[in-house]
């Protein structure tokens, strides 16, 4: 039999060899059709009921996690179950049966393509697949009000997945949880992006996974052999036995280096030359900053605030979100937290908001993050106001998203004037002092860095939307997301601008983008400059691994030499000497 590779994106590291499951859901078609008046007490009554089968089935879920796990873990599950809870799921459909007098599947239908179209307006690459959750959830509830359908539940809760290798089309962050805990080797998964909950969940469990492997289930077999090599993305089969051996002493390999890394934990990230380098957290809820303990982090270089605006009629007053900014700072025990500002889009608040605001041609380029803030200031000035008064009780930092000009940067400081005034006045304690940063995620501001870094206190790169940008390419549409490339020449240059533009005025750059989880591009930045990392706990101990066995000295001649090389032969070449493979 001849070898097959069939390739996705691998996101949570590690090998697995075993035997196939394709797990085939049956498709839930749905289709409308009218009631009579007399029959819609009993329709409502039949969403509510099927509503509560699958909250039900969640919670059966959560109480199968075993105590060890990580945190995060039952947060999905969580988050799943405020869903169902919410009103945009447990009243709205109720409405659209009453008003259009149509069954409950088609109704769930009607509201979950409104709320799937305000996330996928989104321009932030992570909120916008939020809307995987929403898929999963609404599939839940239809397979349940579907007379005949498969049970997801009953048919995860069966033991057929220990030592196999689950292929399917996709998977909820409940299904992940089921199959881990029947000892599950790794799962492949048809669709799916690497900032899904469902792959987040699989780094923190460990398994090794790759999403968006398209027709992997048609090619193939149940029950046949196959590797899943979670660190290249890709799927082999056919293999001969001298290759399976080499996957075999891959995977020992990989339980040493993961057992290797927790030496780490509370050691210093400092190069053998000497720099001391921070390694800092990405978390948006609270959850998160156990995870970010876990590892030792130095804090928290970017909390998103995004979540307490979404899902709710009104945006979260000044008292509400002090409350979540000091539950945040007690849990991190006084390191350094980062706030970033509220970093949505005019239409892209689910239920309530701007709802009246017209959807725009492209959101990316659109009213979002400051300039929504600074369009409408009674939105921003209760969260300016909570971060001001947050920051009297923890070492708080306050980051503005998605600058483009100077002006955004003054029109914001003015605010914050006026509003330490105000809190002066009422008595109400603040940090005087407290640093105001700005993102780079916009090439105009990178090429700009100079004239920022001489305004705020610190800048941090966001290079998802940097490299997005540049390049043009929108990450999650897999017509052209073979184009991102974080190592593209332009973008080398404008994280160097930003970095070298700091520290002539002496002011911190991180960076913040999935560039600096990556251990393959650790030597490559610490070679541009960078001393501040920021990102998801899971990757902390491996950069940290990587940063005690680099010297910045080296590698900033070496990155020199790359960024003055014009013959694009010549750059490959001495790229590939500063990047993992």
């Amino acid at each position: 039999m001849a070898s097959l590779a069939i390739h996705g994106i691998g996101v949570s590291r590690g090998y697995a060899i075993g035997r196939v499951y394709r797990l085939q859901r049956a498709q839930t078609e749905i289709v409308e059709y009218e009631l009579q008046a007399a029959q819609l007490d009993a329709e409502i009554e039949r969403y509510r009921t099927g509503l509560e089968l699958a909250r039900a089935e969640l919670r059966a879920i959560r109480e199968r996690i075993p105590a060890a796990s990580p945190t995060d873990v039952a947060a999905f599950i969580d988050t799943h179950l405020l869903m169902l809870n919410d009103s945009l799921l447990a009243k709205a459909p109720l409405e659209i049966i009453r008003s259009q007098r149509c069954n409950a599947e088609w109704a769930l239908k009607i509201q979950r393509d409104r709320i799937v179209q305000v996330f996928e307006d989104m321009d932030d690459e992570y909120l916008r697949t939020r809307k995987d959750d929403v898929d999963h959830v609404v599939a839940r509830i239809h397979r349940i009000l579907l007379a005949g359908a498969e049970n997801p539940v009953g048919d995860l809760s069966l033991p057929r997945f220990a030592k196999r290798i689950v292929i399917a089309d996709d998977l909820t962050p409940a299904d992940t949880i089921l199959m881990q805990n029947q000892g599950v080797l790794a799962f492949v998964t048809e669709y799916g992006g690497p900032l899904s909950h469902t792959a987040i969940l699989a780094r923190s469990l460990e398994i090794p996974a790759i999403v968006g492997a398209r027709q992997v289930r048609r090619y193939l077999r149940d029950d046949e052999i196959v590797v899943v090599d979670g660190v290249r993305g890709v799927v082999l089969a056919g293999l001969d036995e001298l290759s399976l051996d080499f996957y075999r002493a891959r995977q020992q390999q990989e339980q040493q280096r993961r057992h290797a890394l927790t030496a780490f934990s509370h050691q210093p990230a400092l190069t053998r030359d000497g720099t001391r380098i921070a390694l800092h957290a990405n978390i948006e809820l609270l959850e998160d900053a156990t995870a970010a303990l876990r590892v030792s982090a130095d804090g928290v270089g970017l909390y998103r605030t995004e979540f307490l605006y979404m899902n709710r009629a009104e945006p979260p007053g000044e008292e509400e979100q002090l409350a979540v900014f000091l539950d945040v700072i007690r849990a991190m025990e006084q390191r350094p937290i980062t706030i970033r500002t509220l970093d949505l889009g005019a239409d892209k608040q689910v239920d309530g908001g701007r709802t009246d605001a017209p959807l725009a041609n492209n959101p990316a380029l659109g009213l979002r993050a400051i300039r929504l803030c600074l369009r409408e200031p009674d939105l921003f000035r209760p969260q300016l106001r909570a971060i001001l008064r947050a920051s009297h009780y923890g070492r708080l930092r306050l980051m503005l998203p998605m600058l483009s000009s100077i002006q955004e940067v003054q029109q914001t400081q003015l605010l914050i004037a006026e509003l330490k005034q105000e809190l002066r006045e009422q008595g109400l304690p603040f940090d005087e002092q407290l640093p105001v940063g700005g993102m780079i995620e916009v090439p105009a501001a990178a090429v700009c860095a100079p004239l920022f870094a001489r305004q705020l206190d610190f800048l941090s790169i966001g290079t998802n939307d940097l490299i997005q940008y540049a390049l043009a390419i929108d990450r999650i549409d897999d017509e052209v997301n073979y184009l991102y490339d974080p190592l593209h020449p332009a973008v080398l240059q404008l994280i160097h601008m930003t970095i070298r533009a700091g520290r002539e005025v002496g002011i911190p750059v991180s960076l913040c983008g999935e560039m600096a989880g990556e251990p393959r591009y650790t030597k490559l930045l610490l070679g541009l400059g960078l001393t501040e990392f920021s990102m998801h706990p899971a990757n902390l101990l491996e950069v940290k691994q990587v940063i005690t066995q680099s010297e910045c000295i080296p590698l900033q001649t070496q990155v020199k030499d790359l960024l003055h090389t014009h013959d694009a032969e010549r750059f490959i070449e001495k790229l590939l000497g500063l990047v993992a493979p």
